[in-house]
């Protein structure tokens, strides 16, 4: 697995070739497998594949066009009512002070790191943008405002291959029994 790891790049140009539908379910699967705390895997997928919605998300993620030449867009959004059982008012922005926002954000980061590695097993190329706020991402794709965006996930075939982006010494990230 450490060679499928070491290989993994951000791809921001995409051939023009559909992902097979199977490939897409493989993605999808692999992140529903991921843990969770608690197991309230909190992970919910959208696929986008028309241009019209794919162009509403590349103006709401700051209008970074390159993301158009990818022909599927996986938005990853976390729950916060597996957290918060109560029938109460939730908004939820970069700032909401609820510990469970940081735990459904946590816990769906981990769901969508296991499809990134997935992406790479079977071919595909793959960039998590975050480049939006949820006040302009989640008009775009009616989620309510008690679910909080993680991220959009380009997905394509590849058309670039980025060299290998430096990376700290494990002796520099690395403690023992403390900081």
């Amino acid at each position: 697995m450490i060679k499928e790891i070491e290989m993994r790049r951000s791809i921001r140009k995409y051939s023009n070739k559909p992902i097979e539908d199977e490939k897409i379910n493989a993605l999808l699967e692999s992140a529903r497998l991921a843990p969770s705390g608690n197991n309230t895997q909190p992970w919910h997928y959208i696929i986008v594949k028309s241009e019209e919605m794919r162009l509403k998300v590349v103006e709401a993620s700051h209008n970074q066009k390159w993301m158009l030449t990818a022909p599927v867009f996986i938005v990853c959004v976390a729950d916060v009512r597996c957290r918060i059982k109560e029938d109460i008012d939730v908004y939820l922005d970069d700032n909401s002070p609820q510990d469970e926002v940081k735990r459904i954000i946590r816990d769906t980061s981990i769901s969508v790191g296991y499809m990134l590695l997935e992406a790479n097993s079977l071919g595909l190329g793959v960039c998590w943008v975050a480049e939006f706020t949820q006040e302009e991402i989640r008009p775009v794709l009616s989620i309510p405002s008690d679910k909080y965006v993680v991220g959009v996930i380009t997905v394509g075939y590849p058309n670039e291959t980025p060299k290998a982006r430096p990376r700290k010494k494990l002796e520099d990230i690395v403690h023992y029994e403390c900081w």
